[in-house]
């Protein structure tokens, strides 16, 4: 090893002896953060980047591939549920191609218009039909399964035959089954959104003819329209709590937040109307549209031996003894205008309401209760002829929990901001404990190598260099012939310090110039 290294190392050795027991623990600390640092460095430098290779997988997929990839030994992640596998994205396209070969996944194979590129051309009518159904079906799964909530979605079809056999053709109707995923619901607007997009998408279908049922087997739409109990409930309340929500703000803002409560009851008519009317009208100063006259005249002879009836059916008299008569008659077609009406009412009107309001009495004593009444009827949008009903008192509330509450409230508030007093003031303390030991261990290893410095080479090292300039000065006899020296420990450590002094020499060559120069006049005084 060179001197150099090694007298570097000799020194390293030394300042490590000398280091406290507070300098050597902040050392091993540095050191090891250090380390940590590099290797968590490496580590994230090392890591690949993850790129999805399927995304919106079924369960059985997901495993599929999953383990399609362990056999193929490719790091994966999943994501979004186990719906979405990552993979480094320099094995993407090559495992989609091998996942494809091996069928996956296989929840997409078989379903949507793809069905349509594998047909033969020699398929019966039947085939065509039912596959064209088929691919109906999983285009509108496909896309009812893309909305925010919905895990999967069926969606089966029943469409008429077409026939020139029948006069009349039943109308068709869809059936959709709805799997949520965990945590969601479906509200009245989602299911009307998924009524509207499978009626919309079939030819002659109404959205009265779809019936959209969720995992639980509760019906959320049934045909005809008429929605299930679970969604009346839920428009019920909706409506109620929007009522309720109006007038609260509005006496909110004239008694204060928390010194009026508002109950709205709601009846609302969910049954569907629908009503054909015809009117007949006639329209005056309108000619008519047709118009006949008919008459009809007859003259008899001067001698009839039977008699003729007369005009009014009454055989002749002598006042008219010939039995004439005569007959008009007229039909007249006058305009008569018609006016066919068909009304069908949305179920969801109001029948009948309530709104029951009661207002603290310290809050209220000097407000109106009529005025406040009449403000209560106009904010819920009463109908008196509907039969609804306002009621507004004003009575004393019950305090108790929500000083109760409040008191809680700002005892954890209190505890919450003591804790975080105390953790500060720790944390501080920690801080500037560590801060103290830095600042002593610097001063401490500043007057060291201050001192280092000043030291001057002991005696070894003098005798030693003195040696050295004798040598030069007076070279020893080279003799003729010279046995191997024997190992003397003496000058093993002599070596090792004409080493350390060469080392220091090459190191510092101005403070040993400095040192030998104080020798050297401090030898001739």
């Amino acid at each position: 090893m060179p001197a150099q290294i090694t007298g570097l190392v000799g020194r390293l050795q030394t300042t490590v002896r000398e280091f406290s027991l507070a300098q050597r623990t902040l050392t091993l600390i540095g050191v090891a953060v250090l380390v940590l640092g590099a290797f968590a460095l490496s580590t994230w430098l090392s890591r690949p980047t993850m790129t999805p290779l399927f995304t919106g997988l079924a369960a059985s997929d997901a495993s599929a591939i999953v383990d399609q990839l362990d056999t193929e030994g490719v790091a994966y992640e999943l994501t979004d549920g186990g719906s979405t596998v990552l993979v480094p994205a320099d094995e993407v396209y090559p495992m989609r191609l091998a996942v494809a070969a091996a069928g996956l996944p296989t929840a997409s194979d078989g379903a949507g218009y793809s069905l349509l590129d594998d047909m033969g051309m020699t398929s019966s009518e039947f085939q065509q039909q039912v596959t064209y159904q088929r691919a109906l079906e999983g285009e509108l799964a496909r896309t009812i399964g893309s909305m925010s909530g919905v895990e999967t979605a069926t969606v089966r079809l029943a469409l008429p035959e077409e026939t020139v056999f029948v006069s009349e053709t039943a109308d068709p109707t869809a059936s959709v089954f709805i799997k949520t995923q965990a945590g969601q619901t479906l509200d009245s607007d989602k299911v009307q959104s998924i009524v509207h997009l499978v009626s919309a998408g079939i030819e002659g279908m109404s959205p009265t003819d779809v019936a959209v049922i969720d995992a639980d087997g509760k019906v959320l739409s049934a045909v005809g329209g008429v929605q299930a109990g679970g969604l009346q409930g839920g428009q019920t309340a909706e409506y109620e709590a929007r009522v309720a929500g109006n007038v609260q703000s509005m006496l909110e803002r004239v008694v204060g937040v928390g010194n009026a409560v508002v109950t709205v009851t709601a009846d609302l008519d969910y049954d569907q109307l629908a009503r054909t009317s015809e009117t007949y009208t006639p329209a005056e100063g309108t000619p008519p549209l047709n118009a006949a006259t008919t008459t009809e005249t007859y003259t008899g002879g001067a001698e009839s031996a039977t008699g003729i009836l007369g005009p009014d059916g009454v055989p002749a008299t002598e006042d008219d003894p010939t039995g004439a008569y005569s007959k008009e008659s007229s039909t007249v077609n006058n305009t008569v205008n018609k006016v066919t009406e068909q009304v069908t009412s949305t179920p969801g009107a109001v029948r009948r309401q309530s709104v029951s309001v009661v207002v603290s009495a310290d809050a209220g004593a000097a407000l109106d209760m009529a005025d406040l009444e009449q403000t209560v009827v106009a904010a819920a949008g009463i109908d008196a002829a509907r039969g609804d009903v306002v009621s507004v008192s004003r009575m004393a509330f019950d305090t108790t929990t929500a000083e109760a509450a409040q008191e809680a409230l700002a005892a954890a508030e209190a505890d919450e901001k003591a804790a975080e007093q105390a953790d500060l003031v720790k944390q501080a303390a920690i801080a500037g404990a560590v801060l103290l030991l830095l600042v002593v261990a610097g001063v401490l290893g500043a007057r060291r190598s201050k001192k280092a410095r000043r030291e001057s080479i002991d005696l070894g090292q003098i005798e030693l260099v003195e040696a050295a300039q004798r040598e030069v000065i007076e070279p020893a006899p080279t003799p003729a012939f010279a046995l191997p020296p024997a190992e003397d420990p003496a000058k093993a450590e002599l070596a090792a310090k004409r080493d350390d002094v060469m080392a220091l020499a090459a190191d510092q060559p101005a403070e040993v110039a400095e040192v030998l120069r104080g020798w050297l006049v401090g030898g001739r005084r």
